[in-house]
């Protein structure tokens, strides 16, 4: 059987045997968890990093629509493998400590996106490429509508129309593209060579922007995330912030700028400046808050707009920054996020202003949580570093004014991430944070895991680099012809 196959259809296979297996199921899904990445480092240590698409699977699905199970992985698929792959068993092991009511439906759920993101990822087929993007849809929703909180179905009524609505617009742009083709084909290759008027590309860089700016989410597109982001259950935030909004980055690199470069050129610079003042936004209201992880959202979005800025600059700088920074935001947004848990589920309270102190009791978890924030500030030597610093390089080369607005990331992100450390980890215990417990064995195991990650790629980030920058430079360079030739 194909490997790629392997790879997408694992988690969907995991997914069936956590259902029909016994009670207890923790175990099980933390051993299949472990299978798609090995499967992905087979992958990479046989991937060439070069240009090409490699480990290419074209079936045919329904022929007589056009339609193939089309799939392959370049430089660039192959970050958001690794992405996804890292992340899950990190997500899982994570939720052991969790009182998980029918654990058999929460774990196969969590492989069944894992399968549907690993589609997206791997799509070469603009139909394969949507039912992907919906697939992972259905399961977060209902992982955050069954293990919630309180406002759960309202908020996730929201999160759900607006992901929606933004798809149906994307079908629609694929449908036409589809139409336009001269052999009615899906194939992503197909709509790179089609040669529409600019204000049709116009028209399909708004249908696609629109869903994928939803996903990340970019300014105004935003304000169904900290709500679901606060009331999705801890596993579920992982999965929405560390993997699902990578969705919408990854479908503006591949799918929107190469298949409307004109549509690009065109509106591009609009998209910088709702990233940028998604910035500054988002860090100003992060400053306001005293919920914990309302907080960690509001930083998400500031990142989240620092990547959508570095990629519409489109300069090997910023599109290099994206996707290292891509795989550094989910690494660092889901230790966050644990962290969160971790206080959460001790203290019972999600506000700053009753907690401090809590590095005395609890050293180990000081030390974690300071990586994971130096790692989320861009510290030298940790990964967030590297990342930002190639994605302000990114739009310093496309307009230095741009790039002092979206240097305000690093500058406020360091102050309310070390407002949030101080808050709960500094300052004397109080009645609450006196009995507080250090970390047990599987805390101390994801903690020590992401912060290794945080070191090692902030260290040796050219390994990481070095997989997607020949794709890159190729994909800048084919839609630079084709505006150029406008």
């Amino acid at each position: 059987m194909d490997i790629l196959l392997l790879q997408i259809f694992i988690p969907l296979i995991a997914a069936i045997v956590i259902l029909i297996s016994g009670k207890s199921v923790k175990g099980s899904a933390g051993i299949l968890s472990l299978i798609p990445l090995a499967i992905t480092g087979y992958l990479y240590a046989n991937f060439v990093p070069d240009a090409s698409t490699q480990f290419l699977v074209n079936l045919p699905w329904i022929p007589q629509f056009g339609i193939n199970f089309y799939a392959g992985v370049d430089g660039i698929s192959m970050i958001l493998l690794i992405l996804t792959n890292v992340l899950v068993p990190i997500i899982v092991l994570s939720s052991f400590k969790q009182d998980i009511k029918n654990e058999q439906a929460f774990y196969a759920l969590v492989f069944f996106m894992q399968t549907g993101l690993l589609l997206v990822f791997t799509a070469l087929d603009g139909f394969l490429f949507y039912v992907g993007w919906e697939v992972a849809l259905i399961p977060i929703y209902f992982i955050c509508a069954l293990w919630g909180g309180e406002n759960r179905i309202k908020v996730n009524l929201k999160f759900f129309v607006y992901t929606i609505a933004g798809s149906l617009v994307m079908l629609l742009a694929i449908i036409y593209l589809h139409i336009q083709t001269p052999n009615n084909s899906y194939d992503i290759a197909e709509f790179y060579k089609l040669d529409l008027d600019p204000v049709t590309q116009g028209w399909i860089f708004w249908a696609f922007f629109l869903a994928f700016a939803i996903k990340m989410p970019v300014f105004p597109f935003h304000t169904w995330q900290p709500d679901t982001y606060t009331e999705a259950p801890t596993a579920g935030t992982m999965l929405l912030s560390g993997i699902m909004l990578k969705m919408g980055v990854y479908g503006v690199i591949r799918w929107l700028i190469p298949v409307a470069p004109l549509g690009f050129h065109d509106w591009g610079q609009t998209a910088l400046i709702l990233s940028i003042i998604g910035i500054v936004y988002a860090s100003v209201i992060a400053f306001t808050q005293n919920d914990i992880k309302r907080l960690i959202a509001y930083s998400s979005i500031a990142h989240v707009g620092l990547l959508s800025a570095g990629i519409f600059a489109w300069n090997v700088q910023g599109l290099q920054g994206a996707m290292i920074q891509m795989l550094n935001h989910g690494i660092n947004v889901v230790g966050l996020f644990f962290i969160a848990d971790i206080i959460i589920r001790r203290m019972n309270t999600r506000d700053l202003t009753l907690l401090g102190g809590i590095a005395k009791p609890a050293p180990a978890l000081a030390a974690g949580f300071l990586i994971i924030v130096l790692g989320t500030v861009g510290l030298p030597l940790t990964n967030g570093f590297v990342g930002e610093f190639l994605l302000l390089m990114g739009v310093y080369n496309y307009n230095i004014y741009y790039s002092a607005l979206a240097g305000l990331t690093i500058i406020l992100g360091a102050v309310y991430m070390l407002r949030m450390y101080q808050k709960a980890m500094l300052g004397k215990t109080n009645h609450l944070t006196a009995t507080f417990t250090d970390l047990d064995r599987t805390e101390k195991s994801v903690l020590f895991i992401i912060s290794v990650l945080i070191i090692v790629i902030g260290v040796f980030p050219q390994p990481v680099l070095h997989i997607s920058e020949a794709a890159v430079s190729n994909l800048i360079e084919q839609v630079n012809q084709k505006i150029l030739v406008q």
